[in-house]
């Protein structure tokens, strides 16, 4: 069992030596992108979130 998993962890660190690690300004970069993308995203569903909320509470206050 334990060859098993020695043999898996050399292997993975064997694959890590043919990755392509982007540039330090590639990393950067594309850090930003996904912070923006986040932020854009987290303030579209709080819009959404915050616009049923007050459907749900107008619905809520109607009286039969």
């Amino acid at each position: 069992m334990l060859s098993i998993v020695t043999d898996y962890v050399n292997e993975a660190l064997e694959e890590l030596h043919h990755v392509r690690w982007p540039t330090r300004q590639q990393a950067i970069r594309l850090s930003i992108i996904v912070i923006v993308f986040c932020a854009v995203t987290s303030a579209a569903f709080g819009v959404v979130d915050f616009g049923l909320s007050q459907v749900v509470k107008m619905l809520l206050s109607l009286t039969f």
